[in-house]
């Protein structure tokens, strides 16, 4: 399994996301096979669990803790705080709740129910607007003081709401829904994260099950599974998204890949992404899906298309899989997807200077990680970069 860093952790480039393990979804998972597919998953290289108070509440905690208490030395443990749900009684009151005295009273309950001495990665859940984020910040601060918690995350928490809490507390990671059908992260995050040397954590790589291609219009979610009150997951949305559902099936035939592990792959490699939380539900029990956040689901239109815009290349592989050019027409977004024999990475276009700095960057991150075969290519991307960049500024 690779490796990859948030911040100065480091964790495997494949990270599990146990929510759906004991909410979101129904009918509820077995506890003896959740601990057996948990410890499976360390077993297969992956060091990297998520969990929050919130999924449950406290269960999703306590079925982690248990599961991972026999390989504890191996394992990276994240949780989250922020709704105001109470400690010690679980009742949901609503809303969020990030009051300093509400954090360490959270992190405390948080610590008995995983069966550990620190917290390895404490993420706010959401941002709560009556109190300052900086207040936020400190008060974490003060438990990795304590030893309580190691680092500090944010998830979906806006690009200047990033820079102040990383000024108080250095930010390790950011948490934020990215996949095939919500690319919103492309335009201010992924950026901010860059110039911060933050790591980004993307949730939901399968839009919550849309992309494994088991979900479509007449398919029916019932109560308790979150989805039922999603606009993205309404009749028809999902008639309306299919064509990119076809466009994964084309691109992963291509790849000879089974279906959902295209987006995955592309997940992946998009942003360079530290960090790829999947859900267990993806694979083993479809056509259940990962975590999922309900905020970002409300930034798509509920009849609208996914956030993508139909290229060349993709308008002819939709001919081919029998669109009009009605319905290809139909397709309105801001982002672009290619895909020449397989879905391809996203490109935000950066000028020379910028891609040569990056390359620089990365040749000297191979360098303190051993140099060889792939340093020495580093370094030559980033020589001929330079000397492109020099080349650009002596033109203008």
């Amino acid at each position: 399994m690779q490796q990859r860093r948030l911040g100065n952790l480091e964790v495997s480039a494949i990270g599990l996301g146990c929510m759906g393990m004991s909410s979101g979804y129904v009918p509820p998972a077995d506890t003896q096979q959740m601990i057996a597919l948990i410890r499976a998953a360390v077993d297969r290289g992956v060091t990297f669990f998520d969990t929050a108070e919130a999924y449950g509440p406290f269960a999703n905690e306590k079925l982690v803790g248990a599961a991972l208490a026999p390989c504890r030395d191996r394992v990276v443990i994240a949780t989250k705080f922020g709704f105001d749900i109470d400690p010690k009684t679980g009742e949901r009151r609503g809303g969020v709740n990030s009051r300093p005295e509400h954090v360490k009273a959270v992190v405390e309950a948080s610590l008995e129910r995983l069966g550990v001495d620190v917290i390895d990665l404490l993420y706010q859940h959401r941002v709560d607007p009556a109190v300052p984020i900086e207040d936020v910040a400190g008060a974490v601060k003060g438990l990795i003081r304590e030893g309580k918690v190691k680092h500090f995350g944010l998830s979906e928490a806006g690009a200047q709401t990033i820079r102040r809490a990383h000024a108080v507390q250095p930010v390790a990671a950011v948490q934020s829904e990215y996949s095939l059908w919500w690319r919103g992260p492309e335009t201010e995050i992924l950026p901010t994260l860059e110039e911060l040397g933050i790591g980004f954590v993307p949730f939901s790589p399968l839009g919550a099950g849309f992309l494994t291609g088991r979900i479509d219009e007449t398919t029916k979610f019932d109560s308790p599974d979150f989805r039922t009150i999603v606009p993205r997951f309404a009749p028809e949305a999902l008639k309306a998204n299919m064509a990119l559902v076809d466009l994964v099936r084309a691109a992963a035939a291509r790849r000879t890949r089974w279906a959902p592990s295209a987006p995955s792959c592309w997940g992946r490699t998009a942003a360079s992404s530290p960090a790829a939380i999947s859900s267990w539900t993806a694979a083993s029990r479809p056509p259940t899906g990962t975590a999922s956040s309900r905020r970002s689901d409300r930034k798509v239109c509920a009849s609208g298309p996914a956030p993508y815009r139909v290229g060349e290349h993709t308008q002819q592989v939709l001919r081919e899989l029998g669109y009009d050019a009605g319905r290809i027409r139909a397709l309105q977004s801001a982002q672009v997807i290619e895909i020449p024999g397989g879905i391809q990475t996203p490109g935000r276009r950066r000028s020379a200077g910028i891609r040569a700095k990056l390359a620089a960057r990365r040749s000297r991150r191979a360098q303190r990680r051993g140099g060889g075969k792939a340093a020495k290519t580093s370094r030559r991307i980033a020589r001929w970069l330079r000397v492109k960049h020099e080349n650009q500024k002596e033109v203008s």
